[in-house]
Order: structure tokens, then sequence, then C-alpha cells
């Protein structure tokens, strides 16, 4: 059941308080908002690869599925380091990597409307074997708003577009909760670099101490946002602090679970349950 909230306001007689308002949250997607697993991952890494494959030989180049397998797993590594340095490419840019992988100049020489087709594959994979949104999530978004709050999404995007995210969630019942999104490759920036939170904010009109950011991951979500200035809600169990007494990794509050956000947020918030 949802709850009203009430601001604790500013001081005496008007008196501005403390700490900045909090206007904002920001959530992360993938076992926040959406709840994966590995089975899901490999099955919906199959179609791409059956797909590019069956793509390609139109074409007419003939691969062994392990060869394109070998290729897949080669760009999936090269576009993880380059997320580890903050940054990140492109859906296209990423699909031209694995052909490429399947050999040199490949995308190239294939043409446009066979790389339309292995991006195709490629993205509605995940359409196809879709992760189960969380079963609180509506709920939990819809407590954000009636709290008054701007919600923004903040995600690393991995091997699917910004673009098919937006429709599994619009099929969900939760895009329309937000008020931006913000996809990794379609801004080539990745979490936990500042610039992915500070541009998101900046959309949202928000300031990093107005805003509270809620993810699972340890440095992508809590450390990222820490060190813009926001605070933080971290859902656990999905990955652990490796030093728990590092200030760095410390959230303002853990949940077990995204059904205990709201509550968390009304309290990092200053806002009182009325009823």
């Amino acid at each position: 059941m949802l709850c009203l909230y009430r601001i604790y306001g500013a001081g005496k007689c008007g008196e501005p308080a403390a700490l900045a308002e909090i206007t904002t949250v920001t959530f992360d997607l993938w076992q926040t908002l959406l709840l994966d697993e590995r089975e899901l991952g490999e099955a919906r890494a199959l179609v791409r690869l059956e797909g590019a494959r069956s793509a390609l030989a139109k074409f007419g180049r003939d691969f062994d599925l392990e060869h394109i397998r070998t290729a897949y797993m080669s760009c999936f590594q090269h576009c993880r380091g380059v997320r580890d340095g903050g940054l990140d490419v492109d859906f296209r840019e990423q699909v031209s990597i694995f052909i490429d992988h399947i050999e040199s100049g490949l995308a190239v020489r294939v043409g446009s409307g066979v790389m339309d087709e292995i991006a195709g594959y490629y993205a509605d994979s995940f359409l196809v074997h879709p992760p189960p949104a969380h079963s609180d999530a509506v709920q939990v978004l819809q407590g954000v708003k009636d709290m008054g709050l701007k919600i923004g999404l903040i995600s690393n995007t991995a091997m699917t577009p910004g673009y098919t995210f937006r429709s599994y969630m619009e099929e969900r019942g939760m895009l329309s909760y937000f008020h931006t999104l913000t996809f990794s490759d379609e801004v080539k920036i990745a979490k936990p670099a500042s610039e992915i939170f500070m541009m998101t904010l900046r959309a949202l009109g928000a300031t990093p101490g107005q805003t509270i950011h809620v993810g699972d991951h340890v440095m992508n979500d809590v450390v990222g946002a820490k060190r813009c200035g926001m605070k933080t809600v971290w859902i656990s169990g999905f990955y652990e602090r490796e030093d728990p007494n590092d200030p760095e990794t410390e959230p303002d509050i853990t949940v077990s679970g995204l059904g205990e956000v709201v509550p968390a947020i009304a309290k990092l918030a200053g806002r009182n349950v009325l009823g």
C-alpha cells in the first residue's frame, strides 16, 4: 500500500534547512528494476550468433558457429575494456566490432543491408529472451512519484541498445515514470564515470546534493554516485563490498530488495509517513 509523505522542511521562521532538499531520484536498471539470469543471457547470445551466421550466409560467407562465438566473446572483452575506462561504444559500433572480429574488415564488405539484419538480431534478442521486471518495480516508481520527486535512469547497456530498453520498459508500464533516461551506448560514457551522472542531473535540473541514486553495483552505483556528491541506496545481494570498512563503498542506506527502497528514500529525503 502506497503511503503519503511530508517534507521535513525549513527551520523556525522560514530558516533554510541545513541540507539540500531532495528533489530527484535516479535508478540503475540491471538487477534493480529488472532481474536478469545467466541462462537468459546465454539464450540471447545464441540468437545473436545464429542470426549473424544466417545473415552472413546470405552474403555468401559461411562461418562455423564456434568461430562466430569466439568473435562475439572477443567483442565482449573489447567493449568491457572500454567501459572499464569510463567510456562506452555506441550500439552499431559494437556490432561492427563483433563482425570485424569474425574477419577483419568484414563489416564494411558485407554492406549496410547485412549489417542492419545482424543489428536487428543483436538488439531484438533481448525481447526474445527478456529478463523479468522486478515485481515491485512499478509500485516503487509510483511511490517515488507520489513523493513529488523527479525520476531518472542511468544505465550501462552492455550488449543491448538503449532503444530496446525503452521498448521493454514501455511494455511493462515503467517508461512513463521517468523524466530522463541515460543509456551508456547513446552517450558513449559508462558508470562509474562522473559525467554520466552529471549529464543526467543536468537534464533533470537537479544538483548532486538534491539527488538519491539507487542501484545494486558497488562500484558503478555506490562509488560512482558518491563521488559526485549524491546520496546512495544500495540493493545488496548481487555484489559484495570488498572492504566493508572502506568509506568510499559505504552507501547511505543498504536494503535487501527493491521493495525496501521507498522507505529508504523517504528517510534520506527527510520525509515522514503520514498514513
